[in-house]
């Protein structure tokens, strides 16, 4: 019989299967395994199921799992908002930043990230609703962004990420999610290399596939809610 977490990424890989194949995109989705306030138990035995990519909130927190699964071959994303203190071990231990929303953190990032490494992907993360409480750039800072990290010869650019205001009507994520894919395409048009769409988590990631997603963000679907 299959344990709980086995069956959960099964299911979810497959319910991201099967909204990649509705939508009929190039692009497909994948699975990046929020790891936040779980323990590095819980991340080996996914990576064991054969997950390779995890999203961490806090620096520290994801610094000592790193050290604790270092024998693993991990994919690592920094999701949480970035501050300029944490940008040295930011650029230095993570493979992706997803919460780049500050033209002045793009020089850190860079100056920190080892020559030996490769170049640091990053995703500018948009606050696509205006809300005060949440991290992000406005859509208008997207391009000056995007401009000072194609200058920067440690870091990659790679496309957007947000965090649409949460809603209990499909109907309004739907909107929160299009209008982020207008943005990425737009950003695409300049920029064609970008190819990374980071949105949609354990309540909506198949509404964000059908709208344009290439990587969705789970976390209680797959570990079961999280100890606070």
């Amino acid at each position: 019989m299959n344990n709980p977490l086995d069956q959960a990424f099964r299911n979810i890989l497959q319910q991201i299967d099967n909204a990649n194949h509705a939508t009929e995109r190039p692009r497909a989705a994948r699975l990046l395994a929020v790891s936040k306030l779980q323990p590095a138990s819980a991340i080996r035995n996914l990576a064991a199921l054969g997950q390779r990519a995890f999203g961490e909130n806090y620096v520290q927190e994801a610094l000592a799992k790193q050290r604790e699964l270092q024998d693993l071959k991990l994919e690592w994303h920094l999701i949480g908002p970035l501050q300029s203190n944490k940008c040295p071990e930011a650029a230095q231990h993570f493979d992706w930043i997803q919460s780049l929303s500050r033209i002045k953190l793009v020089e850190p990032l860079n100056r920190y990230r080892p020559e030996q490494s490769e170049p640091l992907n990053v995703l500018i993360q948009v606050n696509i609703d205006g809300e005060a409480s949440k991290s992000g750039c406005s859509p208008s800072e997207i391009d000056a962004i995007a401009e000072a990290v194609l200058k920067a010869p440690r870091l990659k650019l790679r496309g957007l990420m947000a965090i649409p205001e949460p809603s209990p009507s499909p109907e309004k994520r739907r909107t929160g999610f299009r209008e982020l894919n207008r943005l990425f395409e737009q950003l695409r048009a300049q920029h064609p290399e970008c190819d990374t769409l980071s949105m949609g988590m354990s309540d909506d990631f198949e509404l964000a596939i059908h709208e344009g997603s290439t990587l969705v963000r789970i976390g209680s679907a797959l570990f079961g809610a999280r100890k606070t």
